[in-house]
């Protein structure tokens, strides 16, 4: 089923948000110190290309970089991202095929106004960290694959 989501998504919304989110990372790689900011939104536009089947969850070791980053964020380009989100979404529960997708485009609103001090990780490694990002089960942490 996640497949079948993510190809209509990638068809329908993916596409153009993964477009948004790449003029928005080369835009930050103009300028050196907005790297990371690029970075960051590099990383939304892949998960907002094939959402389903991932999730976020918030990094419990960081502090105030990453909420000074998100304020930066905001201010130069996470507000604008967040509309083309709010509208794709309008756009998209307008069929009842759509709401789904219109729903998932919603819920994108959050990481990408708030991208510093979260990861995004597959539905099944979430479970296993529980929901704060902590470790729950009894394998030890390197024994869980690193993604960022």
């Amino acid at each position: 089923m996640r497949l079948i989501l993510n190809i209509i998504w990638l068809v329908f919304a993916g596409f153009w948000l993964f477009v948004a989110y790449t003029i928005a990372t080369l835009i930050a790689f103009v300028f050196i110190i907005t790297i990371p900011f690029g970075v960051a939104s590099f990383r939304i536009g892949l998960y907002s290309l094939w959402p389903f089947g991932r999730t976020v969850i918030p990094q419990v070791d960081k502090g105030a970089g990453s909420t000074i980053g998100n304020v930066i964020w905001f201010v130069l380009g996470g507000w604008w991202l967040a509309l083309v989100h709010l509208v794709t979404g309008v756009v998209l529960c307008i069929t009842i095929i759509g709401i789904p997708l219109g729903i998932a485009n919603f819920k994108l609103i959050n990481v990408c106004l708030r991208p510093f001090g979260r990861r995004i990780v597959s539905v099944e490694m979430a479970r296993a960290l529980g929901a704060h990002g902590v470790i729950v089960s009894a394998e030890p942490r390197s024994a869980l694959p690193e993604t960022t």
